[in-house]
């Protein structure tokens, strides 16, 4: 699913829903110093492997911030939150699996694997990381996000997800790089 762009700009940000700037200023050794921050929400990221077709079910969407970046914007990411409902992660978890990919999976059927900061150098949010097994007996739609996402399913069969995870020519995130290499140590024979 290619998104057509247009008219892209950007305006300054007069009322922020998601995250808030700030400029940090404090003293480290001696020296005062300053760095501009992000405040943004922790989030969750589940690696889903479908067993029955051997494949990871990820996500395809459009991310204006890597558009600046690339003129393309695409992105292929793991099934993702944000923290933002007064939910346990697992329990967000869940329902970013059945929002964007439409497979309901039980709470008891997700495992955690890691938590680690991701854009450490502005914003230093928390990821939890999960790992989850799905078959066609879970799927309950077609997934795609609700609210306007406009979210692409995709699966990328084990023998292709390497060639994927290396491909530079794709935006991906650093989350899906290391779930995909977690998962080659714990579960490729």
């Amino acid at each position: 699913m290619k998104s057509e762009i247009t008219n892209f700009r950007l305006e300054p940000l007069n009322e922020s829903h998601f995250i808030q700037t700030a400029l940090a200023r404090y003293v480290q050794n001696g020296i005062a110093k300053s760095w501009e921050i992000v405040e943004a929400h922790d989030s969750v990221a589940i690696l889903l492997y479908h067993t029955q077709k051997k494949a990871f079910v990820l996500v395809k969407q459009f991310r204006p911030a890597v558009y600046l970046n690339n003129g393309n914007g695409e992105t292929v990411e793991l099934c993702a939150g944000i923290v933002d409902k007064d939910l346990s992660l697992v329990q967000i978890a869940v329902e970013e699996i059945e929002e964007e990919c439409g497979y309901q999976v039980p709470l008891d059927a997700i495992e955690r694997v890691t938590a680690f900061h991701t854009s450490v150098g502005f914003a230093g949010s928390r990821q939890t990381l999960y790992y989850a097994e799905i078959d066609e007996k879970m799927r309950v739609s077609d997934g795609g996000g609700i609210d306007g996402e406009l979210i692409e399913v995709l699966e990328v069969s084990v023998d292709q997800m390497e060639k994927l995870i290396y491909n530079e020519s794709i935006a991906k995130t650093p989350g899906l790089m290391f779930a995909y290499m977690w998962w080659k140590e714990k579960y490729a024979v």
